[in-house]
């Protein structure tokens, strides 16, 4: 592996996701995006949910994360996440569904309703939906 490149590794329950050297990554911190790029300085961190940007000379894998665990060493950056997808494979209207779900659990308010998480559903809805429409947009 050169110097200006790292190793990536995206790890859901299931499976891995991506395994391969890239120029950089960007991820959905919890207190905003996080940029590594190859020397990095040890780190391990919680991860929200959102889009991370994996980069690799001309071209970019993205993938929408449920959160997680990052760990940064060694020019290797391991992402630890329940779940992992390709926002060009993402169901819209099964997205729009959840978003639809989500924000009628949020509005009744009752009691066997579990608030945090329906949140996560919400968010987890949102990010798909904002992953997976066309750039042109």
């Amino acid at each position: 592996m050169s110097e200006s490149r790292q190793r990536i590794l995206l790890v859901t329950p299931e499976k891995v996701v991506y395994d391969d050297d890239a120029r950089f990554v960007v991820l959905p911190g919890t207190e905003g995006e996080l940029g590594i790029l190859p020397g990095h300085a040890p780190l391990i961190t919680l991860l929200r949910v959102g889009l991370m940007r994996i980069g690799r000379d001309s071209e970019e894998s993205r993938f929408v994360i449920a959160g997680g665990l990052l760990e940064v060493s060694e020019n290797r950056v391991t992402i630890l996440t329940g779940a992992a997808e390709d926002p060009r494979k993402i169901d819209l209207a099964r997205a729009q569904a959840a978003l639809a779900r989500a924000d009628r659990r949020l509005a009744a308010r009752a009691p066997e309703i579990d608030i945090d998480r329906a949140r996560a559903a919400l968010m987890r809805a949102i990010v798909r939906l904002k992953a997976g429409m066309p750039e042109d947009r």
